[in-house]
């Protein structure tokens, strides 16, 4: 099972990391830039002596060889040495000596002497230069910038160590004051999860950090969600309301039909038609619920050339016999819409039976175009809409009062405005011309050449 390190480990760590990597880069800068310089001073203090050596030798009588008094030991020694030639390289005077012997010169050294030349033989940094009675070599053990190198790296390794652990506490430290937020965050959500006390909120933030920016997306999905829950709790409330009371009259008038007493066949017929209408109604009410359930799965319509004005004018006749007893007015224009000609009729009928539902005697249906709008009205004679409630009657399950409402599930202008909107159309709930209440809905006019109705 692979190890599981806690995002405030995984972010010390990786600050670590970076001030790691940052030493080692900053180190081996460093350190070569030393050993450019370390060995660049050794052959200046090379050049230096040879030239004083050659300054020196230039007021001695000859160039007899001559052993020196206390040579050094260049195998422990890091000293500058120097040694003497004649013009045939032949060893006149060295100041050092290895294994018992003057360091001895190679050929590439010998070569280039007489322009002046560096090389480095036998763990011996060399230079040799030409004068006018023969040559000098100067040199001096690489122990001498290998020793000062070393130095310089064991600093910065003993220093790298406690800036490491000073970098890996200091990213745990800020990485623990910058999730600590996240840590309220996430207590706050397991919180809600468990009691769904969905009215909860974060403190505000005055910052405008990212954590501010997590907070405000936070508390506003929590407003999302509220309402969801809300609204989900109100369509259950208002479902098992709306349900309650058409099954309470079929299981009523059904069982005075099995189990009652002798009736006569009036009773019977009319506790039947009790039956079926609040059968219809119920049906009627499951398939609202329906469509808008599929409404909130991201249904669409498929949109096509429909002429909406016969569609009205046939809805309308349609309604007038249904309801015998109400005067229905129907005016219309010939418009063609990108539609789907039966979500328009279920359109229709949902407006026609709010108003009819609420009409006094009569109903007026007129259908007109403005600009690039097909506009469609449905208008009662009823006590009409209050303003402040014009808005919310779209909302499921909503109803403004039981006078206006009488026994609606306050599903079908839900319908109608999720109908509209697939149409990329508009509706509004608004004032008839006798004060009654109206419900106006705008379709766009279709172009002559769009087939498909889309826009």
């Amino acid at each position: 099972m692979p190890l599981s390190l806690s995002l405030r480990l995984r972010l010390a760590l990786y600050g670590a990391a970076v001030v790691a990597l940052t030493l080692v880069l900053f180190g081996v800068l460093l350190y070569a830039l030393l050993a450019r310089s370390v060995t660049s001073d050794q052959d200046t203090a090379l050049r230096a002596r040879a030239a004083e050596a050659v300054a020196a030798l230039g007021s001695a009588p000859d160039l007899t060889p001559q052993t020196p008094v206390a040579p050094l030991d260049l195998r422990t020694s890091n000293e500058i040495f120097i040694e003497v030639f004649d013009q045939k390289w032949s060893l006149a005077y060295s100041t050092g000596v290895l294994n018992g012997a003057a360091p001895e010169v190679g050929p590439g050294l010998r070569s280039g002497a007489s322009q002046g030349i560096f090389d480095t033989e036998g763990g011996m940094r060399l230079y040799a230069r030409q004068f006018s009675r023969g040559f000098v070599v100067t040199g001096q053990s690489t122990r001498v910038p290998q020793s000062n190198l070393s130095g310089v790296l064991g600093f910065l390794i003993i220093s790298g160590v406690p800036t490491l652990i000073a970098a890996l506490l200091g990213s745990w430290l800020v990485a623990g004051r910058a999730l600590k937020p996240l840590k309220v965050v996430a207590g706050a959500a397991d919180v809600i999860g468990r009691t769904r006390d969905f009215g909860s909120r974060l403190p505000g933030r005055s910052s405008r950090d990212e954590v501010a920016l997590l907070s405000t997306s936070f508390n506003r999905m929590l407003d999302q969600l509220q309402d969801a829950f809300e609204s989900q709790r109100r369509f259950v409330a208002d479902a098992s309301h709306e349900l309650r009371t058409p099954l309470t009259t079929i299981q009523g008038n059904a069982g005075l039909l099995a189990r009652g007493p002798v009736i006569s066949d009036e009773v019977r017929r009319e506790a039947a038609a009790d039956i079926a209408a609040e059968t219809a109604r119920m049906t009627r009410l499951v398939d609202r619920m329906l469509t808008l359930a599929r409404a909130d799965a991201g249904m669409s319509l498929a949109l096509g050339r429909i002429e909406l004005g016969a569609i009205v004018t046939e809805v309308c006749r349609q309604a007038r016999t249904v309801h015998p007893d109400r005067e229905l007015e129907c005016k219309t224009v010939d418009a063609t819409v990108a539609g789907d000609e039966d979500a328009i009729r279920q359109l229709m009928w949902i407006l026609l039976d709010n108003a009819l539902r609420h009409a006094r005697s009569r109903v007026s249906v007129e259908l007109w175009i403005e600009g690039e709008w097909v506009r469609l009205g449905v208008a009662d004679d009823g006590a009409g809409i209050p303003p402040d409630e014009r808005e919310r009657v779209f909302e499921r399950f909503y109803r403004a009062d039981l006078a206006r409402t009488g026994h609606g599930a306050g599903l079908g202008l839900s319908i109608a405005r999720w109908i509209v909107e697939q149409h990329r159309g508009r509706i509004l709930a608004g004032e008839s011309a006798g004060s009654g209440g109206a419900i106006y809905v705008d379709l766009p006019v279709s172009a002559s050449g769009d087939e498909d109705g889309t826009f």
